[in-house]
């Protein structure tokens, strides 16, 4: 699936089963919150503090599901193809980072 194609999934998917967007104040709160279900299992699982008997069953790559569909929400609810976003984003840094990091003495 192209990111295009997740745009109109997910658009379609709010049209017919979710009803309606949620404001987009709502759905940045809850970006927030899906990005803390993310940040609390890696911190769990792959950084220092110790992993919940409750947290060893969550699903990392569902909780990004979550994060991404939230953040498709807001693209589609503010008019930003995130095709283009990317796209352009990725060139600003190509350009800006072009010999950055090959010059980064800690990546060495």
């Amino acid at each position: 699936m192209t990111i295009e194609e997740a745009q109109k999934t997910v658009d379609e998917w709010i049209k017919t089963i979710g009803v309606r967007y949620f404001n987009e104040l709502t759905n940045m709160a809850m970006l927030t919150e899906e990005v803390g279900e993310v940040a609390r299992i890696i911190a769990r699982r792959y950084g220092e503090q110790s992993e919940k008997e409750s947290d060893k069953d969550k699903d990392l790559g569902d909780e990004m599901a979550d994060v991404l569909f939230v953040l498709i929400c807001l693209a589609n609810q503010t008019g930003i193809s995130l095709t283009e976003a990317l796209q352009k984003n990725l060139d600003k840094k190509t350009k800006r980072d072009a010999t950055r990091h090959f010059e980064n003495e800690k990546l060495k």
